[in-house]
């Protein structure tokens, strides 16, 4: 792979790191400005609003630079905003400065997926996107637990300024080993935000939602069933999500390679895969040792279904590529969210925790059946065969 791709990656690394590590410092910033634990979470939901505020916001305004200028502006955007809510001096300012700093993050990976293609041959197009989307797994793996703790010993505002840094970092390896790239022609805004309203790119982008919403149904309260249901003590909950990070990076190159090989095989295989440990974990959770193990196949499962949702949705934009690369970020937050949403009603009507992977899991086989009855501009042999 060419080394352009991995300075990608060090900016997608970046831009993951701030995504998830606010979650282990929630409670140092409630103690700090003196707010709830419950206020301090809106601060990850004021993550996804930003990202999903930025695909139709920053995109169509990126698609006029070249490419590579693009990339490095948005970094610039993501530095500010992690430096500003280093700096914020109120609860208010860092829910704004949390906003700033995730309007780039569709962008960014919508602009970068698109840049990541025209890096490599045709055949190996999908794998360079895994690449790149490698530094959102590994950021789940060395970023997150490494800011917690520069948080805890520091406090929560060296993260972001550690954040920053990456962010620097990641401006000036694209600056210097991202080539300058040729755009295409560009169309007229109208008729690019009409090409995400064709029915493929609005299927591809709905199994997208479907998809990981089933996922994050259970994700969201991993925490919880790991000790309510199986039994683990607290302390061995941070231990048993780097194993979870372990199978992300595994599951990466998986879903990269099959989709290289045929993109439909890959949206169906990995779809399934996740639903099969959904509800393996919903059957087994009271069981250690088999716990332990699906955790580790969760993770995989999940970033194996990336790259295949995401190469769907530009192959059913192809003439919007950079715009539906990017709302098709937008919509895994979506999905993200609706999923966490869905699973936090379930417990409050009285569903136990035990049970939120089967109604997960039901979420998932409806995105499953929608993505094997709905071809959303998905290939028959490989990738680079559209219908």
């Amino acid at each position: 792979m060419p080394i352009a791709l991995f300075a990608l990656t060090v900016g997608a690394f970046a831009i993951c790191t701030s995504e998830f590590v606010i979650v282990g410092m929630l409670l140092n910033i409630s103690h700090d400005m003196s707010i709830s634990v419950a206020s301090a979470g809106m601060l990850v939901t004021a993550y996804a609003l930003g990202v999903v505020i930025g695909a139709p916001l920053l995109t169509p305004l990126m698609v006029r630079f070249k490419r590579k200028n693009a990339l490095v502006m948005l970094m610039l955007l993501y530095v500010a905003g992690n430096f500003a809510c280093a700096v914020a001096t109120s609860y208010q300012y860092l829910l704004l400065a949390r906003v700033i700093a995730a309007l780039a993050h569709a962008s960014f990976f919508g602009l970068g997926a698109v840049v990541a293609t025209q890096l490599v041959s045709k055949e190996k197009q999908a794998s360079a996107i895994a690449a790149m989307f490698l530094g959102a797994t590994l950021a789940n793996v060395f970023g997150t637990p490494l800011g917690t703790l520069m948080g805890e010993h520091f406090g929560w505002r060296s993260t972001f300024i550690g954040c920053s840094a990456l962010g620097v970092l990641g401006m000036l390896a694209m600056m210097v080993f991202v080539p300058d790239i040729k755009n295409a022609k560009p169309q007229h805004l109208a008729s690019e935000f009409r090409v995400l309203l064709q029915p493929q790119a609005l299927k591809a982008m709905l199994i997208t939602i479907i998809g990981f919403g089933g996922i994050f149904t259970a994700l969201t309260y991993i925490g919880p069933l790991l000790t309510q249901v199986t039994g683990f003590p607290e302390s061995a909950v941070s231990w048993l999500l780097l194993v979870f990070g372990v199978g992300m990076v595994l599951g990466n190159p998986l879903g990269g390679r099959l989709t290289d090989f045929n993109l439909r095989l890959g949206i169906l295989v990995t779809l399934a895969i996740v639903l099969t440990v959904l509800v393996a974990l919903g059957l087994f959770a009271g069981f250690k040792a088999i716990t332990a193990m699906l955790v580790f196949l969760f993770g995989a499962a999940m970033f194996s279904a990336i790259t295949p949702l995401q190469v769907q949705a530009m192959h059913a934009t192809q003439n919007a590529p950079v715009l539906g690369s990017s709302f098709n970020i937008a919509a895994f937050n979506l999905g993200n969210a609706g999923g966490a949403w869905l699973g936090g009603y379930m417990l409050e009507q009285g569903v136990k925790v035990a049970q939120l992977p089967l109604v997960a899991a039901a979420v998932t086989t409806v995105g499953l059946l929608f993505a094997y009855f709905a071809r959303a501009g998905v290939a028959t042999k490989n990738t680079g065969e559209a219908h």
